[in-house]
């Protein structure tokens, strides 16, 4: 395989993108902590604006423009495309020569754990890395829940500076040749970073923010941008009052809804993923392309199709 050190000499090449874009502060941490190690040369491809929840989601039918953005420390491209189309880019050639040794996604503003893994844009761009044979890692942040307290870089940059010995020992274990092909990392750092009780390996749960419709008035009313959940996270829950007038009135247009967490995930088993992040624990859980059946569902559908089969005959 063709990697960075082709062409940049010794340092592993690190790639870098996210999914809540290239101006996000957790993925200006990650920079930032990958570069003052000076042990990496970091790439950026990254959309040029929020595109949380995308998931594997890719352009396929339109086109996406970059553009050389300045992030210092770093060869960076803002993409006009979703989370997979910024890996995909970055790992193609067509715009840098080489291909990385490792990419990174991430640092994500909310964990992604259990079924909200399907969701993730952030997983879905270290999964397109995965999907190409390049190593890849997913990081998340749990500071959603983080009720009145204000986010700040410097939880950022803990954040990244716990990512760290995870990345160097991935590329020390890929530069020997002997990390595993199958699957890549999903890493979630508790909101208490500081206090962090250590590195925990976990398995997916099955666990996820059930969602609710909200019904707005305007589009500027669902707008929630990166930008004012980092001001403050506050508890959930719909405040406005809505008269019948007003939702009459919209009827002659449309009727305008927006997506809110509803309801906060129960705790799964002790080994799972957001088990371990809710006891503390920063959660590094190997994840694969694929979403196989647990082997009892497996079971029940071989007594069942020979009976539809013969059914239908």
């Amino acid at each position: 395989m063709e990697n960075g050190n082709n062409v940049s000499g010794d340092k592993p090449m690190v790639m870098v993108t996210n999914d809540d874009g290239i101006d996000a502060p957790g993925l200006r941490a990650l920079v930032r902590a990958l570069v003052s190690t000076n042990l990496f040369h970091v790439l950026v491809f990254a959309p040029d604006s929020e595109r949380s929840a995308a998931s594997h989601c890719v352009s396929w039918q339109r086109s996406v423009t970059v553009k050389k953005v300045d992030v210092p420390g770093a060869t960076a491209f803002a993409v006009s495309g979703t989370p997979a189309d910024s890996t995909s880019l970055g790992i193609s050639k067509k715009i840098f020569p080489s291909l990385p040794d490792l990419v990174v996604s991430g640092i994500n503003l909310g964990c992604n754990c259990g079924y909200d893994i399907v969701y993730s844009g952030t997983v879905g761009g270290a999964r397109e890395a995965f999907f190409h044979g390049i190593p890849s890692v997913a990081v998340s942040y749990d500071c959603h829940n983080m009720v009145g307290r204000k986010l700040n870089v410097d939880d950022f940059t803990l954040c990244a500076e716990a990512s760290i010995p995870i990345i160097t020992a991935m590329l020390a274990e890929i530069a020997n040749k002997t990390y595993p092909q199958n699957c890549f990392l999903n890493i979630n750092v508790p909101r208490e970073v500081a206090n962090n009780k250590g590195y925990r390996l976990t398995k997916q749960g099955k666990c996820f923010y059930k969602m609710g419709w909200t019904q707005v008035i305007s589009e500027a009313q669902a707008v929630t941008t990166s930008q004012t959940k980092l001001m403050e996270i506050n508890p959930s829950g719909n405040t406005e009052v809505y008269t019948e007038e007003m939702i009459l009135s919209t009827k002659e247009e449309h009727l305008l809804f927006k997506l809110d967490t509803a309801e906060t995930p129960t705790v799964d088993d002790e080994d799972t993923d957001y088990s371990s992040l809710q006891a503390g624990y920063i959660s590094v859980t190997p994840l694969s392309a694929l979403s196989p059946a647990e082997t009892d569902s497996i079971a029940f559908f071989k007594k069942w199709l020979p009976g539809v089969c013969a059914c239908s005959l």
